[in-house]
């Protein structure tokens, strides 16, 4: 049996985020995948598996980029002029490799997205290219800073009015014969 095939859709439904994405602030949306399996008092997870799609907005080249990050390996989903072309490279259907087995328990699968629009790793790496830092966007090495510089950073992002919304989906229970 292959793994489940995701798709997340009107993801930029909202003007806010539009807003904000247009602004020049990345949203990121980050998928877990997990495959569960159901016990008598308690369910386990068998395994699981992230990837996130990243859009930005590059004001050089008046475009919107979509990428899709799947073991720190970056996939260009494409630039696009328009912020509809970007909702559907987002919505762009995907197989997730997580495949279930064979067992006399049900099986299911559960997804949850996270997106975030203006988080406060997005406010670090602004920091470093106004310091001039020119380090990958999506490097990973964060300088975490002084719990003052934190504290300002996270009241900054409510008074900017930063986005995030978490949805959950999951499967019916399954049986592999």
């Amino acid at each position: 049996m292959q793994g489940p095939v995701v798709s997340a859709s009107d993801m930029l439904a909202g003007a806010r985020i539009r807003e904000l994405l247009a602004a020049g602030f990345p949203a990121r949306f980050h998928f877990r995948v997990e495959l569960w399996s159901e016990g008598r008092w308690v369910n386990d997870l068998e395994r699981e598996m992230e990837f996130d799609v990243v859009a930005h907005y590059i004001a050089l080249e008046k475009a919107y980029e979509v990428v899709q990050l799947v073991h720190d390996r970056p996939l260009s989903l494409g630039k696009f002029s328009k912020l509809d072309d970007v909702e559907g490279a987002i919505a762009r259907p995907t197989r997730v490799p997580l495949t279930a087995f064979r067992t006399s328990r049900a099986l299911y699968y559960q997804v949850t997205l996270e997106v975030t629009v203006l988080s406060l790793s997005d406010l670090d790496e602004l920091d470093r290219w106004l310091k001039g830092e020119l380090q990958p966007a999506f490097s990973g090495s964060r300088n975490p800073g002084t719990a003052l510089t934190r504290g300002f950073r996270a009241l900054a992002a409510r008074v900017l009015g930063g986005e995030r919304r978490e949805y959950e989906r999951h499967t019916a229970p399954f049986r592999i014969p």
